[in-house]
């Protein structure tokens, strides 16, 4: 017969191994966030397109990760800007490699990123590891802003792209892509990841409108 003393013990091990892979999971998980250098924003600054400029969608990206321990990077948010001084989102990221929450690359550098890149639905998740939800989805949130064309440039004068760079949660509108690469129609714009079409508005509910939520994309630029 198997003693009470033996039998405790067992009872103690086999209660302490879910609690063990519990660990190693969360241990993972947390690894993978220290590592991780692409995000799609899990909630915007909840003002619509007005992400207070480049310098506020910044400090956005910069504010959700150190939330879930990977702070200490260089966080720019995958933005371009028009008119006098605008910048290309490409230009501001950094060189890569670049990888999401769990580990996996979407690209290696800007040309992938800007060609034949890995972000699809399973792939551009939040700093926690999520996804968004994409087209079927309730709330459907694929509209990532972006102003950007698909090779990651500012478009040119004349039209309002950018929600009066990134200021505007009012009239204007603004360049999304879909984090999914699903749209109506089996299109490239459709299928683009930076560059599928823009918003109603630069409000919270315009952009809801066309199945946005105002969420843009992060990149660790070092």
């Amino acid at each position: 017969m198997i003693s009470a003393t033996r039998s405790a013990l067992l009872i103690m091990c086999a209660a302490a191994i879910p609690l063990t892979v519990a660990a190693c999971a969360s241990t993972a998980a947390s690894r993978g966030r220290s590592e991780m250098t692409f995000f799609v924003t899990s909630a915007g600054p909840g003002k619509g397109a007005d992400l207070g400029g480049l310098e506020g969608a910044d400090r956005h990206c910069s504010r959700l990760a150190e939330r879930v321990g990977a702070g200490g990077r260089t966080w720019r948010a995958y933005l371009s800007t028009t008119g006098s001084g605008g910048v290309n989102a490409r230009d501001r990221i950094g060189r890569g490699p670049w990888r999401n929450a769990r580990g996996v690359v979407i690209a290696r550098d800007v040309d992938e990123l800007h060609g034949d890149n890995n972000i699809n639905k399973q792939t551009a998740l939040t700093e926690h590891g999520e996804i968004v939800g994409g087209r079927g989805d309730a709330p459907n949130r694929h509209d990532i802003l972006t102003g950007s064309t698909p090779d990651g440039r500012a478009f040119s004068e004349g039209q309002d792209t950018t929600c009066g760079n990134w200021t505007s949660s009012g009239e204007g509108s603004a360049i999304v892509g879909h984090h999914d690469r699903m749209g109506l129609r089996d299109d490239a714009p459709s299928r683009s990841w930076n560059s599928s079409h823009p918003t109603r508005g630069c409000s919270q509910e315009a952009l809801r409108s066309t199945g946005g939520d105002g969420l843009f994309y992060c990149f660790a630029a070092d």
